[in-house]
């Protein structure tokens, strides 16, 4: 199943960051975005994610051309089946980790899964007040938030950025494991090139073009 389509995207800053690139992100895959700094993947990352409207080109949901839909159509989409994972963590800081987690899990309509903050390693921190966490906490739980809402795509910008070697595989695991079991899909941004061929594809971008590596 089709969950996302990218057609001929173009996007101009200061300068052309990409021109006429195009992808398709499958139920189950996992596709990986590398390139240097400067490059424009985040803000591919965020086009995909609607974040950002692209100069030209356009982008498909679950079928559906994100430019004719409704502004209610779009942040419903936004709301209930997309999960943004980004580099700023992005918590209420005045919350603990749990009342941030419990207000993904209202507005979602989801429970929590305890098992997923154990394997996180945030199960005993999840009374603490967000600006108590460390970095790496804070994006653990981070994740915990958007996986509780069950979203059907994860856009995930360098996750593992504030973890140590052995929380972030474990974390990516997790991710991996999610896409195969709920039927979702993956786009990541990263900088580490041994994380992006665990994914299904990998595409570089580099030159203002999107090349296919695997």
């Amino acid at each position: 199943m089709n969950l996302l389509s990218a057609k001929n995207l173009s996007h101009t800053f200061e300068y052309e960051l990409f021109s006429d690139v195009s992808l398709d992100l499958q139920a189950k895959e996992s596709i990986a975005i590398i390139g240097m700094s400067g490059s424009g993947k985040s803000t591919l990352l965020n086009i995909l994610s609607t974040l950002l409207t692209p100069n030209s080109g356009s982008v498909s949901l679950f079928g559906e051309d994100t430019s004719s839909m409704s502004k209610k159509r779009l942040a419903q989409i936004k709301r209930d089946e997309l999960g943004l994972v980004f580099q700023s963590h992005y918590l209420f800081k005045g919350f603990s980790a749990m009342e941030n987690l419990e207000v993904s899990a209202i507005l979602s309509k989801k429970d929590i899964d305890d098992e997923l903050l154990k394997r996180l390693k945030i199960y005993e921190s999840m009374n603490q007040k967000v600006t108590e966490l460390s970095g790496g906490q804070q994006q653990r739980v981070s994740i915990a938030r958007v996986l509780t809402k069950q979203p059907r795509i994860l856009f995930v910008d360098e996750p593992t950025g504030n973890l140590d070697k052995e929380t972030a595989k474990e974390v990516m695991n997790i991710l991996f494991e999610y896409i195969e079991q709920m039927n979702s899909g993956m786009i990541l941004v990263t900088h580490d090139e041994e994380l992006a061929h665990k994914c299904h594809k990998v595409f570089r971008l580099q030159n203002r073009e999107l090349k296919e590596l695997k």
